[in-house]
């Protein structure tokens, strides 16, 4: 493998004057294709009645596209390293607007889903490639500044989606909930194409094509087994086979990455094991905060009766608390260290989901509000100093491929969250029904409360691991800190 370099753009002051607009840019992007995997979530009540469909089909919308991002987010990656990141990045912005106009314009299930995967493949080239772009463009006293701000338009573009949705959804209609990346992105592209510059650095190298397609398959049969599961349940030979075929494509892909010597993904990254906790305490906030936003839609507006756009403005005090707190975090993270932050916004997490297990039809807005709140504070604390550790424990030569597995990591969360979220809710709907549920059962809220303390006193629980897992790294990093100052 070989390295074409033709200088660096810290070299280029032209480059280096607009910067920060180049940053706008790609976080305008970021934003829109992080959002994209959510705001879907707040219009499935809607969707479900004007396609007629149960909430179990419909969920494909969302996980559609989260299952295409995690399938080709590691080819990609490795796809910008060799033909250029900032190329695939403005190929994947005009993909990505292109997915976004078809899913409006879609009539049907199967057509939107399709629509979906084009919007997705736009997606993956883009985040797969914006840390990538940061990071060569950046000089290193800022780099962490600007990765930093990445992650939280991350965060942010995850979690507001219910609730920009919302509003759209009452005021628009369920079309513009895509439509409305239009505009945006086609500025963004204006810009983009302005201010990028063109690719320095590309490495000479063949694309792990055996291992793309194995690991391609693992996700694709993984999720496509866990939600069939859902709606015919796990005990079909179907289903079982597919889950097999899933573990087996797995073990597969693992086989061919260790031997291969320019492989998909760098497994030397998980010997890190402050890297590897932190990627997983990622997974674990994200599959915990999917939960919510999977439930949260039909609680506020099928069991507390609010309208879309009322559900929507409650459900914003989430990305609310999170813009505030977030910046300050990062902030703070610089003077105190960041494992204490990450702890302490996992418990506040903990405490909001265990009072959201304890909501029901006849509780007050304004205490689900505070418990949303709350929810939006604790992910405010742990996101931004978590990235930060993540970037932060590999060497700069792996930047790149470890934002990449930052990105699968959290889109995989998404998809299992919701996984969990609504094979944990059909399960205990089914059981209080006496027959199998995949939607909700008209004039019998009981029912769907019953699941819906089960499900977000699960995402407590999972919360409550990556609350311990981190518990254990701010004592370890301490008890090292001590012992340097002692010798």
């Amino acid at each position: 493998m070989s390295t074409m370099n033709r200088g660096t753009y810290q070299e280029d002051a032209g480059v280096q004057g607009r910067r920060w607009l180049i940053l706008i840019v790609l976080n305008l992007f970021v934003f829109m294709s992080t959002l994209d995997g959510s705001i879907v979530n707040i219009a499935l009540p809607v969707l479900s009645e004007k396609l007629n469909l149960p909430i179990a089909q419909i969920e494909w919308v969302t996980t559609g596209y989260l299952m295409a991002i995690c399938a080709a987010i590691l080819f990609f990656g490795r796809l910008g390293d060799i033909a250029g990141k900032i190329r695939l990045f403005k190929i994947g912005t005009v993909v990505f607007i292109l997915g976004s106009l078809l899913c409006g314009l879609s009539g049907s299930l199967p057509v939107l889903v399709a629509a979906r995967v084009i919007q997705a493949m736009g997606a993956s080239m883009t985040m797969a490639n914006s840390q990538g772009i940061v990071t060569d463009i950046f000089p290193a006293t800022e780099r962490g500044k600007a990765l930093g701000l990445i992650g939280t338009f991350v965060s942010l573009g995850s979690i507001a989606g219910p609730s920009l949705g919302g509003m759209i959804v009452a005021n628009l209609g369920w079309e513009y909930i895509f439509w409305v990346n239009v505009p945006i992105g086609l500025i963004a592209i204006g810009l983009g194409w302005k201010v990028l510059p063109k690719d320095l650095i590309r490495v000479k190298a063949r694309v792990d094509i055996p291992g793309s397609l194995l690991f391609a398959c693992f996700i694709i049969a993984l999720f496509a087994g866990l939600l069939l599961g859902q709606q015919h349940g796990y005990g079909s030979i179907g289903i079982i086979f597919t889950l097999i075929a899933a573990a087996l494509a797995f073990i597969a892909f693992l086989r061919v990455e260790l031997r291969r010597p320019e492989p998909l993904l760098q497994l030397n990254l998980f010997k890190n094991p402050l890297f590897s906790l932190s990627i997983l305490c990622g997974f674990l906030v994200f599959a915990a905060n999917f939960c919510f936003n999977i439930i949260s839609p039909f609680y506020t507006q099928n069991m507390l009766g609010l309208s879309p756009s009322s559900a929507g403005f409650l459900l914003m005090l989430f990305p609310i608390s999170m813009v505030v707190i977030a910046p300050l975090s990062g902030a703070l993270s610089d003077k105190i260290g960041s494992e204490f932050l990450t702890f302490a916004g996992l418990v506040v997490m903990v405490i909001a989901q265990f009072g959201l297990a304890q909501l029901h039809d006849g509780s007050p807005v304004w205490l689900v509000g505070v418990w949303i709140a709350m929810l939006g504070v604790g992910s405010g604390l742990f996101q931004s100093p978590n990235n930060s550790l993540v970037m932060s424990t590999v060497p700069r030569t792996q930047l790149g491929s470890a934002g990449s597995v930052n990105s699968l990591v959290r889109n995989i969360g998404m998809v299992v969250g919701i996984t969990i979220a609504t094979t944990t809710l059909f399960n205990v709907m089914s059981g209080k029904a006496g027959y199998r549920v995949t939607g909700l059962i008209p004039d019998r809220p009981d029912i769907f409360l019953a699941g819906m303390h089960v499900v977000f006193t699960t995402s407590a629980a999972i919360s409550l691991a990556a609350a311990l897992l981190t518990g254990w790294r701010f004592v370890h990093t301490r008890a090292g800190s001590c012992r340097g100052k002692a010798a």
